[in-house]
């Protein structure tokens, strides 16, 4: 088996179509397609069901595509790791965060590390701690910054914990105080208020309306949808108050009034993972360190 012969087949898969992915991968279309019934006689399966205008994964091509991608992530990120120079002029950290911290935390260490390492290219990903623990299995990332617990326990990877955050309140200067005004409220308080609500799979829409419910009430979504910029964007214009981190509180703060939440208040913690079973590049190792030791 080859890796060529692997990334040949993960391009069908992904485009279901042999010429399409010809051209993807930069070879004929009858080279490729020998490759693939090379791969299927090696392993003595059909990958494809092959009929006219339309590709599909067997049974075994469908159990494959995953192992497939893993190994040419792999094999990607050990020509990195060797390419690199002892001085880490080049090479790349593939690194993944939730919205909110690329926001807040990381603007200053990114810019840190880079001025340190001007060579090295950062890749960032945005999303939910459920990518990017996905994206993390599969070789995708070499690092992400995650907030726990994990939303489903993961052996495969390894997770350091980093800072517990606050959350506050942010509202319109234009709108009424929340909590009657009190230099800082409770989650109770909330109730009744319109709040503008980040999209399903954001880690904090989850805390926010857990936190509600815990104080016995359904929060009332004037708006429901958006990630960070929107949802600040949205308490900028008066539509209703939010539940966000300090930091980007803190970063974000033009044009928004920050009320904290009285004790014992609304945390989260974040952690710094990667796979357990494959050390991050070199270089993702150094921006590993600049983040614990901030």
């Amino acid at each position: 088996m080859q890796l060529q012969q692997l990334q040949y087949f993960v391009a069908v898969a992904e485009t279901r179509h042999f010429t399409r992915a010809a051209e993807v991968v930069h070879v004929a279309q009858p080279s490729l397609s020998q490759q693939i019934k090379a791969l299927e006689r090696e392993l003595g399966a059909d990958l494809f069901l092959r009929a006219r205008g339309n590709i599909a994964l067997t049974d075994a091509g469908e159990a494959l595509l995953p192992l497939a991608r893993r190994i040419l992530a792999d094999a990607d990120t050990a020509r990195h790791e060797v390419l690199e120079l002892v001085q880490l002029r080049r090479g790349r950290v593939r690194l993944g965060a939730t919205p909110s911290l690329c926001t807040g935390l990381l603007p200053d260490v990114l810019r840190a590390f880079h001025a340190r390492y001007p060579g090295i290219r950062l890749l960032i990903e945005e999303g939910g701690s459920h990518d990017l623990v996905r994206e993390l299995a599969r070789g995708a990332l070499d690092l992400a910054l995650v907030v726990l617990p994990l939303p489903t326990a993961s052996p495969s990877l390894t997770t350091v914990e980093l800072l517990r955050e606050d959350l506050v309140v942010v509202s319109s200067p234009e709108s009424p105080r929340p909590g009657g005004g009190r230099r800082a409220v409770r989650v109770g308080d909330l109730e009744g208020e319109r709040l503008v609500m980040f999209r399903h799979g954001y880690d904090l829409r989850e805390l926010t309306v857990a936190a509600c419910r815990s104080a016995g009430f359904e929060p009332d979504f004037a708006v429901e949808g958006g990630e960070m910029d929107a949802v600040l964007g949205f308490v900028r214009a008066g539509l209703g108050m939010a539940v966000v981190p300090r930091m980007v509180a803190a970063r974000s703060g033009r044009g928004l009034r920050v009320t904290p939440l009285a004790r014992p208040g609304l945390h989260r913690t974040i952690a710094l993972a990667h796979r357990s079973d494959v050390a991050p590049p070199r270089a993702a190792r150094e921006l590993q360190r600049m983040l614990l030791e901030r």
